[in-house]
């Protein structure tokens, strides 16, 4: 089922990614979140050209989403590429200190650090920061858009961090991406049909064997999840949507849909 094109970019963004390009000025470091399910589909090139030759840290967010030998091999990967990457649960602070550790070192010897969050939107920003922080101060919610203006928190004595909004490219150009950031949750429901972009998971699956879930037959998902009509008809649409709730939970398995072996060169 082919997906149609998917355009999502608010005039909040617009605005965010000027707001970005005035204030990195400020800034010694800049931390870019993506999604560790989506290592590569999941960066914006425009914020990678903002950053330029800033110091800059790539943090792959949701780890507990993705598959963890391969989160072990993009780290690896990313980081050959002169990326210094690191996994991040943002609820887990085992994994939370080494990216403090990583910004501790970052600055570079400087008496204090003022660091940018960077990334699309829904990739974890904030929950990376509140992990940080051990407190919940940024706004998390699972979907995008949420976070809408440029805030400042201080994490220690001389550590601060700004989040941004989370900001897409104007336009998703390949099906393939498009189902994909769909899937984990960076573009609105509304903006696409959540049918197509579960069936283009399924023939994803059917490609690459070897998961707990196999296939997405929505009609028996409908049936074993209660979704029935008047006459015993499956509800479809409301089948979908918990699908998609319960694939960004992670009840229906841990998976990386960027594949090391299949992605070119970051």
């Amino acid at each position: 089922m082919s997906l149609p094109p998917i355009q999502w970019f608010p005039g909040h963004m617009a605005a965010a990614m000027r707001d970005v390009a005035r204030r990195l000025e400020s800034v010694d470091v800049v931390v870019e979140v993506r999604d560790a399910r989506l290592p590569l589909t999941s960066a914006n090139p425009a914020l990678a050209a903002l950053i330029g030759r800033r110091e800059h840290l790539l943090v792959l967010a949701k780890e507990d989403l993705a598959e963890p030998d391969l989160t072990a091999r993009w780290i690896a990967r990313l980081t050959r590429g002169g990326l210094r990457t690191v996994a991040v649960h943002g609820k887990e602070q085992r994994s939370v200190q080494r990216l403090q550790r990583l910004l501790s070192a970052a600055g570079g010897g400087r008496p204090s650090v003022r660091a940018m969050v960077l990334g699309i939107p829904n990739v974890g920003k904030s929950s990376v920061i509140n992990g940080l922080l051990r407190r919940a101060a940024a706004k998390t919610e699972d979907r995008p858009g949420v976070t809408r203006d440029l805030r400042w928190f201080r994490v220690s004595p001389r550590l601060e961090l700004m989040d941004t909004p989370g900001v897409l490219v104007p336009k998703i150009d390949t099906p393939e991406a498009q189902w994909k950031l769909a899937l984990c949750g960076a573009v609105p429901m509304e903006r696409f049909d959540l049918e197509a972009v579960i069936a283009s998971f399924g023939a994803w699956l059917t490609a690459h064997p070897g998961h707990a879930l196999a296939a997405t037959d929505l009609t028996a998902f409908a049936v074993a999840r209660g979704c029935v009509r008047r006459g015993g008809l499956p509800d479809l649409e409301r089948a979908a949507t918990i699908f998609l709730r319960d694939f960004n939970q992670g009840k229906l398995g841990r998976f990386t849909l960027d594949l090391p072996d299949e992605a070119e060169a970051p």
